[in-house]
């Protein structure tokens, strides 16, 4: 599972607030934000200041999305491949 801060910059948008803005208001720095944007992990003190600031949940912020399964190619599938004679 990886995190993902979509629904934090959905927020932004309906708040018409910029990353910048959110920044220096909730007092978080550059490289925090900088991870935001990666959906990288943060300390859960960012994540509070940025909920004290937008006045929200954590569930509002971010959301855990699965990992996306390696997906296999049939022609190199041991089980697909038809016995050579």
């Amino acid at each position: 599972m990886k995190m993902s801060y979509n629904k934090l910059w959905k927020l932004l948008i309906d708040k018409q607030m910029k990353k910048s803005d959110l920044r220096k208001k909730a007092g978080i720095s550059s490289s925090s934000l900088a991870k935001l944007t990666k959906d990288e992990n943060v300390t859960t003190e960012v994540l509070s200041k940025i909920c004290q600031e937008l006045k929200c949940d954590v569930a509002d912020i971010m959301e855990f999305v699965p990992d996306s399964a390696p997906m296999k190619s049939d022609k190199n599938s041991v089980e697909e491949q038809e016995p050579s004679d």
